[in-house]
């Protein structure tokens, strides 16, 4: 693993986190649930593998409206952390604004370009990936076909 430390807390404080090493997907997400969840027109998820993060301070709420979805959240402000989905068993994906320094991140791709919002215009070259971005266990099924 690499030197690369980042870290992260909610609004409020009570929940703090470091992130070990390099992320290995940092993504653009415009799906209607995460917009739900986050609160804003998109929101850019940063996944790390399980063994990175560590919470240093607190511990988040989670909730789970969609089987397999796991989101979790600070209990005291509501600020979004983090997301898992037994589909992509490996992975956790931090949002970004949990980070502490998240000009440090820029996306590789959009994901759920088919739902984004009409009047969010970006001058990027990225791919544009209509669905998931990521290679998910079809044993699991799409989240969407779960609810």
């Amino acid at each position: 693993m690499d030197g690369r430390i980042e870290t992260g807390a909610c609004f409020c404080g009570a929940i703090a986190a470091e992130m070990q090493g390099e992320p290995f997907w940092v993504c653009s997400d415009h799906d209607d649930d995460c917009r739900r969840a986050i609160g804003g027109p998109l929101t850019v998820w940063v996944g790390y593998r399980p063994h990175q993060v560590r919470l240093t301070r607190g511990r988040p709420k989670e909730f789970s409206k969609t089987k397999g979805i796991v989101r979790t959240f600070c209990g005291d402000c509501g600020s979004s952390i983090a997301y898992r989905d037994e589909g992509l068993s490996d992975e956790v994906y931090v949002t970004i604004g949990f980070f502490d320094h998240p000009e440090r991140f820029s996306p590789q791709a959009h994901a759920y370009w088919r739902l984004r919002l009409p009047w969010v215009e970006f001058s990027d070259d990225l791919p544009r990936i209509d669905t998931y971005s990521r290679p998910r266990d079809p044993a699991f099924g799409n989240p969407a076909d779960r609810k």
